[in-house]
């Protein structure tokens, strides 16, 4: 007797609440740095949605700051509960000790809504005015980030030296809520840097263009998770943003009018309590290598 629509419906729901808590560690290459130069370790987390009693997750945050890496970047929407900020700090403070920058989504401000499970399967997020029982204290997170040494990139640019490399970054707030202000960092890579590195919670094309036509190599992006919800084989069925699902998670490279980016986007370690799911795309953390770009052949 076979199991039915229903059953088989059961199965695939079943899984999708176990592979939530699959956390996976992917590890890529990208050749973004000067020739001749030594490889740069990234740490790319986005989208924890902490809430309280996450003891996988925490577990699994805990064995990725063993990774020791050269530079931490964050790229938002780390809590979806207000209670879990404890949690969050003692997690995070061995990669807080590390170099590291860190960019908000609007979950670091509010805490999710209640939606239908299911609209991930054929809409994108909508914006929606805050409400005070869901206001999650982003300034205290944004302070202890900066005091443990992290820099803030939420419409910010930054100069740091990292094992021998000088990096110009550069990020905008959230682009999903409007927050976006390029225009306060706009302006050509700085020449002297050996990378630059964009930030930003959403990647939105208006964000993404500019940075591509700025120069900026290496563009760091959240907010997607991956699409959350999948066909076999990974690809998104959406992307809450206005990209395309070949960009909504994993490496690719980002080309407006003759300008190229390397684009990364996470598909970060969460989502929302009312949504606790996922799909053939697990929660991950990223481990980026930087190497060597390929000298460019003569015309």
């Amino acid at each position: 007797m076979g199991l039915g629509s229903v059953g088989v419906g059961a199965l695939i729901g079943a899984g999708a609440l176990v592979e939530a808590q699959a956390f996976v560690l992917r590890r890529i290459e990208a050749a973004v740095l000067p020739s001749g130069s030594a490889p740069l370790k990234v740490l790319h987390i986005s989208d924890i949605h902490l809430t309280p009693r996450q003891h996988e997750k925490l577990a699994f945050l805990r064995g990725v700051a063993a990774l020791e890496p050269d530079l931490v970047v964050s790229t938002g929407d780390h809590l979806s509960s207000a209670l879990a900020m404890p949690q969050l700090f003692d997690v995070l403070a061995p990669l807080l000790a590390r170099p590291g920058a860190f960019v908000f989504g609007s979950n670091d401000f509010e805490g999710p809504h209640f939606r239908m499970p299911t609209a991930y399967l054929w809409a994108n997020s909508t914006p929606r005015a805050p409400t005070a029982d869901k206001a999650i204290p982003a300034d205290k997170v944004r302070d202890h980030f900066v005091t443990a040494g992290w820099v803030d990139l939420d419409d910010a640019r930054a100069r740091l030296e990292i094992a021998g490399h000088i990096i110009e970054l550069r990020g905008t707030g959230d682009a999903h809520v409007n927050q976006d202000h390029y225009g306060q960092v706009a302006g050509p890579a700085d020449p002297q840097a050996d990378l630059s590195l964009g930030v930003t919670h959403a990647p939105y094309r208006r964000v993404l263009d500019a940075m591509a036509d700025d120069g900026v190599a290496l563009i760091l992006a959240g907010h997607t998770h991956g699409g959350q919800v999948c066909l076999p084989g990974g690809r998104p069925i959406v992307t809450n943003a206005d990209i395309g699902p070949e960009y909504a998670k994993g490496l690719s490279t980002w080309t407006h009018e003759g300008h190229s980016s390397v684009l990364h986007v996470s598909a970060g370690l969460g989502s929302s309590p009312y949504a606790p799911y996922r799909l053939f795309c697990r929660p991950e953390a990223t481990l980026l290598t930087l190497v060597s770009a390929p000298p460019k052949r003569a015309a």
